[in-house]
């Protein structure tokens, strides 16, 4: 309120300030008038009293006379210190206005005067035909750079930044940093070709990139650039500063340290993915996701051993919205762990029912593993839905290795002890050494489906699946090869010992409903009540029909 107070009173002080500078020099006027007046009159008789022809002023006079002059004196001094109230007020704005418009890190322009300069500059540019390219500039994994070398580090490599990109800046260029770690550029344009902007774009990302020295370690940052220009339809500052936002946020998703132009089509693929993240919010509140399983066979003796967790969005308006699409929105937005562990909890009662020999297999997404809590909080899931630890297949990818290797190493080390297995996922695809895999206490090891698919060809596929199998041996580490989809891949891992399998061959993934069906006609339900299997079947050729 203060601060409002403030606002609003500024002109009104500026007024009151103004007439009282002319009260001030009007009384020092007036004072003046007098004196010539009265002193007129009393200096001759004063000069004729002084030389004895005559007597004095009235002291009447002399007082006022002395009244005018302090008058004087007291409405210039006045007059003078106003004019100094005024200059210095007149600075305080000056200064407040800078403040208003520009970065105070940096010395650019801000968010607010920014929008103010495109639309004048574009109105400019119209009346020559010309146009106005706008260049969203966006540092890439600066969070990660502030938070490990400290903010003061963070600043000095925006001001950096801030340095190198005004340093490529054409002579009518404007440059802002419009907040964070996110700048600003506006160039005015003749809109024939993209090759001059396109090329500004490109040095920019190559200057900005080289290493900037932080506590003795150089530290590298690339940017993101989205790029639009003003036409006939895009007239607003608010317009152009949206579609080269749009086209920042594709340049990141395709890969980062890159740029980008607007095109209509993103526009409407960030619709979607708002949309997508709308959906995946009142998804979590509804409930909407639900576990499906994948069979897990044994191949030498081909007997159903377990199943794989996948998540499932059950709501008709996201219907072909499959995990591929809403797993990685639902990490970016950092719901990752909640829509985790509301798909585990539901597995772990469904799995309750199944016979005890069978396992439960639940990917883990890279980002939960960045909670230091997650392995207690994934057991005191445990806990809560009454399920033997032994019976849990915790998944990790090798990615997940990359970040903070101390940390996986206690989290996998706390869900073993408890009796939780830990497998290694999608082997081959990340950087895992024979070192990590020496130290990190996995209980198997899954192939990628990339190098299994290969199988039907005697490829470089077939040879890394064949050194996996074989490492795994060495490691003592049971294998399981994933994305087994027909009966020559099936063949093809037949002659190795000690494997698993999972895959489209053995039945696409089903709702809990389905397994339970199955397992229930095969005798395999922890209390087999609700349907019972045929009594003249056995179990063998109920697997076959499963795998058909």
């Amino acid at each position: 309120m203060t601060g409002m107070g403030r606002q609003s009173s500024r002109k009104p002080d500026r007024k009151v300030s103004a007439d009282r500078d002319v009260v001030a020099l009007g009384i020092a006027a007036a004072a003046i008038i007098m004196f010539v007046g009265t002193g007129g009159t009393v200096l001759p008789q004063i000069m004729r009293s002084w030389a004895g022809v005559g007597s004095g002023p009235s002291s009447l006079l002399i007082n006022a006379v002395l009244l005018n002059i302090a008058l004087i004196i007291f409405g210039w001094r006045r007059y003078k210190e106003l004019l100094g109230e005024i200059d210095e007020r007149r600075q305080a704005e000056e200064l407040a206005r800078e403040l208003a418009e520009t970065d105070p890190l940096t010395g650019c322009l801000n968010r607010r005067s920014i929008a103010d300069e495109a639309d004048r500059l574009i109105a400019r540019q119209h009346e020559v035909d010309g146009s106005v390219a706008f260049l969203m500039i966006d540092l890439d994994n600066f969070k990660q750079v502030n938070d490990y070398y400290g903010h003061s580090n963070g600043d000095r490599l925006l001001t950096t930044v801030a340095e190198r990109i005004g340093a490529l800046l054409p002579r009518d260029g404007i440059l802002a940093r419009l907040g964070g770690d996110e700048f600003a550029c506006l160039i005015p344009w003749n809109g024939t070709g993209e090759d001059s902007v396109s090329t500004f774009a490109a040095r920019l990302v190559e200057k900005v990139s080289t290493p900037v020295w932080m506590d003795d370690h150089p530290v590298e940052i690339t940017v993101s650039i989205g790029i639009a220009h003003s036409d006939e339809e895009v007239t607003s500052s608010t317009t152009l500063m949206h579609n080269a936002d749009v086209a920042m946020y594709h340049a990141k998703k395709i890969g980062k340290n890159r740029c980008c132009w607007f095109e209509p089509s993103l526009e409407n693929a960030l619709r979607l993915r708002q949309k997508l993240e709308q959906g995946i919010r009142r998804g979590l509140e509804r409930d909407e996701f639900i576990p499906f399983y994948e069979q897990q066979v044994d191949l030498k003796s081909g007997r159903l051993t377990g199943f794989e967790m996948l998540a499932r969005w059950d709501n008709p308006d996201m219907l072909g919205t499959g995990p591929a699409a809403f797993i990685p929105v639902a990490e970016e937005m950092g719901l990752i762990a909640d829509l985790s562990f509301q798909v585990i909890g539901k597995a772990l009662d469904d799995a309750k029912d199944w016979d005890p020999s069978l396992t439960l297999s639940v990917n883990i997404s890279p980002f939960q593993l960045r909670d230091p809590w997650f392995s207690q909080k994934l057991l005191k899931l445990l806990v809560e839905h009454n399920f033997p630890p032994e019976r849990l297949d915790v998944e990790i990818t090798e990615n997940a290795l990359l970040e903070n290797v101390g940390l996986v190493r206690s989290m996998i080390a706390s869900l073993r002890n408890q009796g939780v297995r830990i497998s290694l996922d999608d082997f081959g695809t990340g950087y895992s050494s024979l070192a990590q895999l020496r130290s990190l206490p996995f209980d198997r090891l899954k192939i990628d489906r990339s190098f299994v698919s290969e199988l039907r060809e005697d490829g470089s596929g077939a040879k890394i699946v064949d050194a996996i199998i074989r490492l795994g041996d060495g490691l003592s580490m049971p294998v399981t090869a994933e994305g087994v989809e027909d009966e020559i891949i099936l063949d093809a891992l037949r002659r190795f010992e000690h494997l698993k399998a999972q895959g489209y061959h053995f039945g696409r993934p089903e709702p809990a409903s389905a397994v339970r069906s199955r397992l229930a006609a095969l005798g395999l339900l922890a209390v087999n009540t609700d349907i019972e299997a045929p009594a003249t079947e056995t179990a063998e050729p109920q697997i076959r029909r499963m795998q058909a």
